[in-house]
């Protein structure tokens, strides 16, 4: 899948982003929406930890995913170092959406009404199929050599569909979320709505990079003599 291009600066930048989206989301909490907690009177801060949650899973886990890229290490180590990051990002997503029903069920709010809720189900739904195909195909107890050359390049091309998905349904969050601001009263052209979408911007942006990662991946051949990213 690789198309010519260094990987390296792209890998670069995206990096870079996330460690931005990850400040711009905590001052978003911390600034302007009071902070972060589990229990609490205000049942916003709840909600407050949920962005957080889904925030961190899908910005630093999959940078670090990316950094594994460039590790020099045996074959295995690296399968298994790529499905503990994997792990622990489905972990945090499934986390973050139990806060969000339990920031709604704490305040008579309805679940799953909204596009960006479906989406989010579907993602982290998609995620963990993706996650234990792989882990029962390509690590443990494996599958037969032509079922792992053949979905290899199935599976790769899934992970970047649930990945773009995922971003795509974040984006979806802020938009929503800054709507339901603005209409209880937060100032459209102010400094929090100002906030929210750059971070949007943000967000969308280190999905490209990281898509443009991907692609320009050298190829590299398997225990199976298939080359792929």
């Amino acid at each position: 899948m690789a198309i010519g291009m260094k990987a390296m600066p792209f890998s670069f930048v995206a990096h870079f982003l996330a460690v931005v989206g990850a400040i711009l989301v905590l001052i978003w909490c911390i600034s302007f929406r009071g902070g972060l907690a589990w229990e609490a009177p205000n049942k916003n801060l709840i909600f407050n930890s949920y962005h957080y949650r889904i925030v961190i899973a899908i910005f630093q886990l999959r940078t670090r995913i990316l950094t594994s890229v460039y590790l020099v290490l045996r074959k295995k180590l690296k399968k298994l170092i790529h499905l503990v990051l994997h792990a622990i990002a489905l972990i945090l997503g499934i986390i973050g959406i139990y806060t969000a029903f339990k920031f709604h069920n704490e305040s008579n709010i309805a679940n799953l009404y909204s596009l960006h809720s479906w989406l989010g189900i579907g993602v982290i739904i998609l995620y963990g199929i993706q996650w234990i195909y792989g882990f029962l195909i390509f690590f443990y107890p494996g599958g037969a050599t032509t079922i792992r050359s053949q979905s290899l390049p199935w599976h790769v091309l899934f992970g970047l569909f649930v990945y773009i998905l995922a971003v795509g349904t974040a984006t979806l969050g802020y938009l929503e979320k800054l709507t339901f601001l603005q209409n209880s009263g937060v100032a459209k052209y102010g400094s929090e709505a100002f906030l929210v979408n750059f971070t949007a911007i943000v967000t969308i942006l280190f999905g490209v990079f990281v898509f443009l990662t991907i692609l320009s991946q050298p190829p590299q051949e398997d225990e199976y003599g298939y080359s792929a990213i």
